[in-house]
């Protein structure tokens, strides 16, 4: 999830709030990774539920619309396309921020949301990087 997350970064995960409010666009959310749920992934929602979504050499539209991502920078962007596809009820289509590197929804498709089991809230460590997931 660079440069939004660093490796090995310490965070908090908010395991409470999505009994209280859905899933949005932007979250950066803490899933059991659909391919072996023993390990946990973290991604950025790009679409949810209902959403058309494609990407064209790298640019991400949403619904029709191209979705501005100042959260990627240049040197982390890359050129892969993805077909339309309609996200499915209860589904969530989750992008890393250091496209280049990220094995994402790209590869295994939208995230049921039983997978999800929380969201990124704070990094505590190292101090430097302390503050808000963005």
């Amino acid at each position: 999830m660079m440069p939004s997350l660093d490796d090995q970064e310490r965070i908090f995960v908010n395991k409470f709030v999505y009994r209280i409010e859905p899933i949005e666009r932007g979250d950066i959310v803490v899933f059991r990774y659909p391919r072996d749920p023993s390990k946990s992934f973290i991604k950025r929602v790009i679409a949810v539920a209902g959403d058309h979504i494609r990407i064209d050499d790298g640019e991400v539209f949403v619904n029709g619309n191209p979705l501005e991502e100042d959260y990627v920078p240049p040197m982390y962007a890359d050129q892969r396309s993805y077909p339309e596809i309609t996200i499915p009820a209860n589904h969530y289509f989750v992008l890393g921020d250091h496209r280049t590197m990220s094995n994402d929804s790209r590869d295994f498709g939208p995230v049921d949301q039983a997978f999800i089991y929380g969201k990124a809230v704070f990094g505590y460590w190292p101090v430097d990087r302390m503050g808000r997931v963005r």
